[in-house]
């Protein structure tokens, strides 16, 4: 059960309505995540970075190795309604998330990103040294930020068990799927 409700328009002050339609906008929806984090504005608009960084990143990692990467951190952090956000985008590739071909270095993405799920002060030099020999350094900054916004996206859903969308519900999974 959600831990704090979710802003409704009846229920949104004018600011809130006016982030709302800004999101609406921008997005095509607002999501029981962003409908939480509506409570404050400003909240909002900082997570909803994301989509700024998963736009800087695509040019050189692709849709699919920026989904894949998310999805290796939001299954290293338990966080459901992200898991099944990102199952529904690779299920509609026509992929099966629970066998992932994986070249080396999609492999080292997902590494990289269950490791700063896990434990950012884990990240070896070895996988370092992986994850360098494919991007530059400017690309592994965004990939990090972009990296750090999701588990952003984690804890907030996590920690506020915020209810996966309806729309998830035919991507639901046992938690040892899911997460294993």
């Amino acid at each position: 059960m959600a831990r704090v409700p979710q802003v409704t328009l009846e229920t949104a002050t004018p600011e809130q309505k006016a982030v709302w339609d800004e999101t609406v906008a921008a997005h095509g929806v607002v999501t029981n995540m962003k409908a939480t984090l509506l409570h404050s504005p400003v909240a909002l608009k900082a997570v909803l970075e994301w989509y700024a960084l998963f736009d800087r990143v695509k040019p050189f990692l692709s849709e699919r190795e920026a989904i894949l990467f998310c999805n290796a951190i939001s299954r290293a952090n338990r966080c459901e309604l992200c898991s099944l956000f990102m199952r529904r985008a690779i299920v509609k590739w026509g992929e099966d998330p629970d066998r992932l071909a994986l070249d080396e270095r999609t492999e080292t993405l997902t590494d990289f990103g269950r490791q700063l799920a896990l434990d950012a002060n884990g990240v070896s030099d070895a996988l370092y040294a992986r994850l360098k020999a494919h991007f530059s350094d400017v690309q592994i900054v965004d990939l990090t930020a972009f990296g750090a916004l999701m588990i952003v996206n984690n804890l907030i859903n996590s920690a506020l068990r915020v209810e996966p969308d309806s729309s998830l519900d035919p991507y639901k999974a046992s938690p040892e799927i899911l997460f294993g």
